[in-house]
Parts: C-alpha cells; sequence; structure tokens
C-alpha cells in the first residue's frame, strides 16, 4: 500500500476537434479508451497510461530537457512525456495518426532513448524507452 496522499494523476486536455485527438492518441499509441463519457453533448473518455507522474520544472530546467531532447527550447508550459516499450513503433504508429516529428530519436545521458513530437493541438510529447539495464 502507498503511504502517498495521491492515489491518482489525471490530466485533462481540451480540444477544438475531438474525433481527431482521440483518433491520434488511441490509434497512435494503441490503446482503447478506459471510459467513455457523454455528457449533456459533451464528449469525453480517459484513456489508462500506466504510472503517473508530475515533473515541476523551472524556466532553466525546462531549457536543458528541450536542449536535450530537441537541440532548443521548443516545448510549451506542459509537455507530456510516455514510456513506451518500442520507441521506433510508437513513434511510427503516432506520426501515422498526425503526430509532427519535432526532433530524432536522442541518446540521453542515462541511456534512455527519447523522441520529441508534437500532437495535432500543438500539444509536446516526448516518447521515450527506457536504457537497457545489464
Amino acid at each position: 500500500m502507498s503511504t502517498s496522499s495521491i492515489l491518482e494523476l489525471r490530466v485533462a486536455v481540451t480540444t477544438q476537434d475531438y474525433e481527431r485527438l482521440v483518433k491520434f492518441y488511441c490509434a497512435g499509441l494503441g490503446i482503447e479508451p478506459a471510459a467513455v463519457w457523454n455528457n449533456d453533448g459533451g464528449n469525453g473518455l480517459m484513456l489508462e497510461m500506466g504510472k503517473a507522474t508530475l515533473e515541476i520544472f523551472d524556466e532553466s530546467q525546462a531549457e536543458v530537457v528541450d536542449n536535450l531532447e530537441a537541440g532548443r527550447r521548443v516545448s510549451g508550459k506542459v509537455r507530456f512525456a510516455l514510456q513506451v516499450p518500442d520507441l521506433q513503433s510508437a513513434m511510427e504508429r503516432m506520426i501515422a495518426n498526425g503526430a509532427t516529428l519535432v526532433h530524432e530519436q536522442v541518446e540521453t545521458p542515462w541511456g534512455d532513448i527519447n523522441v520529441r513530437l508534437q500532437d495535432p493541438d500543438g500539444m509536446q510529447i516526448t516518447l521515450y524507452q527506457a536504457a537497457v539495464v545489464k
């Protein structure tokens, strides 16, 4: 049992093109919705994305990460970082479903492989495959 006072982190994204973003994340990540809501003409869904953490950066740290992953400061105030088991496949699926490549894959100093993408609404996403522990 966790001793944390937080049991779950949820991030809510609002979009002008609901169907496009649903397709992007569901097909792009290869996942199905865990819940779907239709309330008073509004639509929503929930995607389970494994363990969640919240990183808080000052501008200097954001610049360090952006420089490492994208070669320059490019992300906004919020950026997703999603660990995937097969980076190449995940990247190809997301690009096929509307992602824009921001920067090619890079190996981090700690051995992860990261690629920076942008979703159809402009949200920056880091996909990463964790370093193989030897």
